[in-house]
């Protein structure tokens, strides 16, 4: 009887919180674009940050309780004829490391490309050119964090299989000469957005007719915090 009530109370929390969303600045098309796509990402993840320490310090505080309150939401018959995603987001497979909620977005938001250790493969480049192109996404953030085991495997003298170690390989050429973790995830997210320009003559040019700005960050797992690097 008791768990039947605490799922009533969760639903009921659940569609109150998008009861309460609003969608002012979804355009007429029915999509949310933020003035300032790199304001936006950083702003939600303040409100994700004080709600993760939040969680932290108080057992009985629930991040879907206080996260995307008065947000705006893409129109669902919107999303299921097209997307319109304002950001695009590299980074790790790790599964504490969700870019939809760490920068408090919404689904339609946010166009995510993930493997381990946040590398630029030929696919991830590829999948980047995509949302450039095609989807005319003008932001672009590659997303290290803290305790990332990809990282820390390359750092490592560890036997690993085959398949790991052409995933790392490229991992060991970004991070040459770092010693400390954190330090080395810094120089991989900054080295895998150098091997983007690098390779893809379509962001290098979109970034100098302005049409896409790219960025690198860390975030920290402490302190759910987003910096940028």
């Amino acid at each position: 009887m008791l768990r039947r009530e605490l799922l009533k109370m969760s639903t009921a929390f659940a569609l109150a919180g998008f009861k309460g969303a609003r969608a002012a600045e979804a355009t007429e098309g029915g999509f949310c674009n933020p003035t300032d796509p790199l304001q936006a990402l950083m702003d939600g993840n303040k409100r994700f940050s004080s709600s993760w320490r939040e969680a932290m310090r108080n057992p009985d505080a629930t991040l879907s309780q206080q996260l995307h309150s008065n947000r705006c939401f893409n129109a669902p018959a919107a999303l299921i004829e097209s997307q319109q995603p304002w950001a695009t987001v590299l980074t790790c497979a790790d599964s504490r490391v969700s870019p939809s909620w760490i920068f408090d977005t919404t689904p339609g938001e946010l166009f995510v490309i993930r493997s381990a250790g946040n590398t630029a493969f030929d696919e991830a480049i590829a999948s980047i050119e995509y949302s450039i192109s095609v989807l005319r996404s003008p932001l672009l953030m590659v997303m290290g964090h803290s305790g990332c085991g990809a990282v820390a495997a390359a750092l490592s003298e560890t036997s690993l299989t085959p398949s790991l170690e052409r995933l790392i390989t490229p991992i060991r050429d970004q991070i040459d000469g770092s010693s400390r973790l954190d330090d080395a995830v810094r120089r991989n997210a900054r080295g895998a957005a150098a091997n983007l320009r690098e390779s893809s003559d379509l962001l290098r040019q979109s970034e100098t007719d302005g049409a896409l700005k790219l960025v690198v960050s860390y975030f920290d797992l402490s302190s759910g915090r987003v910096s940028l690097i």
